[in-house]
Parts: C-alpha cells; structure tokens; sequence
C-alpha cells in the first residue's frame, strides 16, 4: 500500500500552467483553464512566481488587470496605451516582453458572412474613390480615400453572420469611418430587407441632417433594393458602392466584424446556449466597442471619446 500511494498521482500545477502557456496562443485562455482544472487567480501566481521579476512586478500585476478587465482584447499596443493614461512610464516594446513571459496575447481576425453580390457598376459609383494621375507615365488610377475631417461625412455598412449550435443571427451595422463609431445596428434571425430599414431608422433618430453624408457598402441585394436608394435620396445621403470583386473597398466594416468576432465570439461558440444569449453578448460588446475599447488609430480614445473630441475642435 505504501508503495502504491508514493507514486505520482498526476502534473502538479507548474505543469499544468506550462502546458497553458504553451497552448494560450492558439487556443481561448479560459477554455484551456478549465479543461486543465486550473484557476485562473492560481494560474497567474504560478506565472508570476515562475517568472519573478521585483521590478517589473507592478506592471505586470496592471497588465494582467487591463487584459482581463477587456476580455483578453487587448494586445500590446492597446494595453501600452492603458498603462500609458494611468501614469506608467513605458513603451510597447517592454509590454510586449512581459505579455509573452506571462503568455498573455490578443486575438487576430478571421472570417466573415459574405451575402449575395450583384452588378451594380456603372449605376451607383463607388465615392470612397479618388482620382490620380501619374504625369510622368500620363496615367490615370484610382485610391481609396477614406479620410475624412468630421463625424457624419462618410459611413459604411454590411452584414456578417453569427452561427452557433442553436441557430444564426446576422448583424448589419453603420460605422462612422471618421471615429470608427457603431452609429447604429440591426440584429436579425435573417438578413431581410426590414434589418435593414431598421439600421436606418435607428441612424435616422439620431442624426435629422445628413445631407451629403457619403453611405457606402457592397454591391449586397439588400443595397441594391430600390427602396433602399429612395430612402437615401430623400435624405440628402449619396449612395456608393464597392467595385465587384473589391472587398478592400469596405475594409474598414470588415475590419469591425474581424475584431468582434475574434474578441467576443470566435473559440465562445458552445458558451452561448440560445440565441438570446448570443443576441445580448453582441449588444454588450457594441456598447463596450463605442464607449470602452481604445483604439490605436485613434490615438488611444474609444470612438465615443474620439467624437466628443472632435465636436470641441
């Protein structure tokens, strides 16, 4: 019996936080978490305790809080910049040591719903286009302007599709390019054509002028409705499109559904066990997006607080 009870009855905790560090790039931390039994409280002491180090303690306690406190969001340039508006002295360089010594890293964008597209060239002209010209070789090109100088002066939508065990709910937004605000969204059970008279009467209530106000999308059905072109040119809105086979033309709304779906949904599928629930987590992190998540770009404000800004200047 005493023999039998001598053996190793299986990993001890530092093994067990090795195998996460190892795995935590490529698989949700709380999932690894709670396969290995793990706390996550007795996760990061064992971190710590592993890879000690007195004079970077403070920080590294602070970046554990902001990375957490944000869901695992943030990588190291957002949590540079959190550190930086609490007073901290350091540089993105040095934060990116200490995440990758505790295994702490953000997440990186993935796939999107892709809708029907059709051929609406030469109909409704893609505005987020400047024209060029190369005197020199005496031609003539087109770039991608998405510069703007003020709120309400060019928005972009789409639709993406979130699929989890117990059905789909598709999400059709209008983002501001100037301040990359959700200014309004639908959310749907199927991308019908009411989303999105829905996403437009929600942006209605909000602003009464937006005359002149550039909308652009994909050439999906939903813009393609005659409806929806009435609607627009009562309000003053000209309509653009993007060229067909061009999806860099809506970059910018891509690259909101790739951030939400990483940070919110990608490796939390079997979380959700209704729709309901689905439904109000993306409600949450719209809300958290607007009004709590910095944005590099926008030289470490949230869209909201980018907006606030602006109307002051």
């Amino acid at each position: 019996m005493e023999g039998c009870s001598s053996g190793k009855e299986g990993p001890t905790t530092e093994e067990k936080v090795k195998v996460v560090q190892e795995l935590q790039p490529r698989y949700p931390v709380k999932v690894l978490l709670d396969v290995s039994g793990l706390k996550r409280s007795t996760y990061y002491y064992t971190c710590n305790k592993t890879n000690k180090d007195e004079k970077n303690d403070d920080i590294m306690n602070q970046i554990i809080r902001i990375y957490y406190h944000h869901k695992q969001r943030y990588g190291y340039r957002r949590i540079t910049l959190e550190l930086q508006k609490q007073g901290f002295i350091i540089n993105h360089k040095k934060v990116k040591r200490l995440m990758n010594i505790m295994g702490l890293y953000g997440v990186t964008p993935k796939a999107k719903y892709r809708s029907y597209k059709g051929d609406m060239n030469g109909v409704v002209t893609n505005q987020l286009l400047e024209k060029k010209t190369d005197e020199e070789n005496h031609k003539t090109y087109y770039e991608r302007n998405f510069h703007t100088v003020s709120c309400n002066e060019k928005w972009v939508t789409d639709v993406s599709e979130f699929h989890v065990a117990s059905g789909k709910l598709y999400l059709s937004p209008i983002l501001d390019l100037h301040n990359r605000e959700i200014v309004s969204y639908s959310i749907s059970r199927s991308p019908n054509f009411s989303q999105t008279l829905d996403m437009l009467d929600k942006a209605f209530e909000q602003y009464t002028d937006l005359s002149g106000l550039i909308l652009h999308s994909d050439q999906g059905w939903q813009y393609q409705m005659t409806r929806y072109h009435k609607i627009l040119k009562e309000k003053g809105i000209i309509q653009s499109m993007s060229r067909r086979g061009n999806c860099l033309d809506n970059s910018l709304m891509e690259n909101f559904f790739g951030k939400m779906k990483n940070e919110m949904f990608y490796g939390y599928e079997y979380t959700f066990q209704t729709l309901e629930e689905l439904k109000k987590a993306m409600e949450e992190y719209i809300e958290y997006y607007n009004t709590q998540r910095i944005t590099v770009k926008l030289k470490g404000l949230t869209p909201v607080e980018y907006r606030n800004q602006s109307l002051q200047i």
